[in-house]
């Protein structure tokens, strides 16, 4: 291994170097995705809709209305008034914190027809580009991927970049519930991926569900490939700080507090989205057993104890992933604080042995996966720990649904 001057001063400079980089950056690329997002005109002419109507002369509840209010306004209604209503506001029920999962699925799947036929029309609108053109081809290709047979939307919103989720699994039943959330670069068209499957997050979410099934095979699970957020687009401004993550924090505790029955909730947040995943973290309920981070760029803290959580915290980082090279600091609002591998951090340290780089994490076959997927059933004792086994291992119990077979 090469020899490199670690003194504070060099240190300091380094990382003014790259912040500076970043500057640089911000001058190119920064404003791409702001300027480009779209809004979100067709949710909100749901919402609208939904605020202005009503069922059996019943008037329709606030949709920000809590889960557990929501939940019991749908309960009082027939299969078919539901079904009414999942036809008529199909974005605005898909959307709903505390409207029934499987009838969530079902208004996702409508929303996601008529979207789909938006597009296929914009393929041949004569004012659009060709470029315009192609990407409402790409567009309505996606959302007739999304409505095969079997395929679980819990979220969909058509409008700019656009936002997703998926689930893996029955939600309602599962023992223990992984949420994946994803980082930079996250949108409808790379919420799956045929060319580098697993970094994408449909294929993060199918691989841990998998893995998981295989962890803990007497335990039920659900995955939820959870991009219901706008991320940040590029290396930019928006990735260099926290604005994209404090908006996404929101989203994120109001799917977890939604969430079905009691299950414990572990999260699996990469590269940007552990800056999401820190933000979220103090306001998350108790529900949720872990957070566990891979290529993180930081966590907006200085230590774990700082998140101020209940759930475990989980780090580890691949030896040839680049985001090690990032500055480890926040200054003005740019970086995110303390690198969450580091001793100084306090997290616990996972192997990511044989992990594909900064995309890598979820390959199978990997140590990466293996742990995520230990840690999702709440078999602790199982994980593979990067050097310290006993810091990592230290005061934990397996969960008592973390069976074998």
């Amino acid at each position: 291994m090469t020899s490199f001057d670690t003194s504070p001063q060099l240190n300091v400079w380094r990382a003014l170097l790259a912040l500076a980089v970043v500057f640089v950056m911000l001058a190119t690329t920064g404003w791409t995705a702001l300027r480009h997002h779209r809004g979100d005109a067709p949710l909100q002419a749901s919402l609208s809709a939904w605020e202005r109507g009503s069922i059996a002369g019943r008037q329709l509840p606030d949709a920000d209305s809590s889960p557990t209010r929501l939940a019991r306004f749908f309960a009082s209604l027939s299969d078919h008034q539901r079904s009414v209503l999942a036809h008529r506001y199909p974005l605005a029920v898909g959307n709903m914190n505390g409207a029934p999962v499987e009838l969530r699925y079902h208004a996702n799947r409508v929303a996601l027809d008529e979207a789909r036929e938006v597009e296929r029309k914009r393929m041949h609108d004569t004012g659009l580009t060709p470029d315009g053109q192609r990407e409402a081809g790409r567009r309505m290709h996606r959302f007739e991927a999304m409505m095969q047979s079997g395929r679980h939307i819990l979220a969909f919103n058509p409008e700019g970049s656009g936002r997703a989720a998926e689930v893996f699994g029955d939600l309602d039943k599962a023992e223990r519930i992984s949420v994946v959330v994803p980082g930079v670069d996250t949108d409808l068209l790379t919420f799956q991926r045929t060319n580098r499957r697993y970094s994408a997050p449909v294929g993060m979410a199918q691989s841990l569900y998998e893995a998981e099934r295989a962890a803990g095979p007497s335990t039920r699970t659900a995955v939820i490939a959870w991009a219901d957020y706008t991320s940040p687009g590029g290396l930019g401004i928006e990735s260099a700080t926290a604005m994209r993550a404090a908006d996404g924090a929101v989203r994120l505790n109001s799917l977890v507090r939604a969430l079905p029955g009691g299950a414990p909730v572990s999260l699996f947040c990469h590269s940007y989205g552990s800056v999401l995943c820190g933000l979220a973290a103090p306001a998350l309920p108790e529900r949720v057993a872990d957070i566990a981070v891979a290529g993180s760029p930081g966590m907006r803290v200085a230590k774990a104890s700082q998140l101020r959580t209940t759930a475990h915290v989980w780090a580890m980082r691949d030896a040839d992933d680049w985001v090690q090279d990032v500055p480890y600091l926040e200054v003005g609002g740019l970086g995110h604080g303390e690198d969450p591998v580091s001793s100084v951090f306090g997290a616990r340290v996972l192997s990511a042995r044989e992990a594909k780089g900064h995309g890598g994490y979820f390959e199978p076959g990997t140590d990466s996966v293996a742990n995520f997927a230990e840690i999702g059933v709440g078999a602790y004792h199982a994980v593979r720990c990067a050097d310290d086994a006993g810091a990592c291992r230290a005061g934990l119990s397996d969960s008592a649904s973390a069976g074998r077979a």
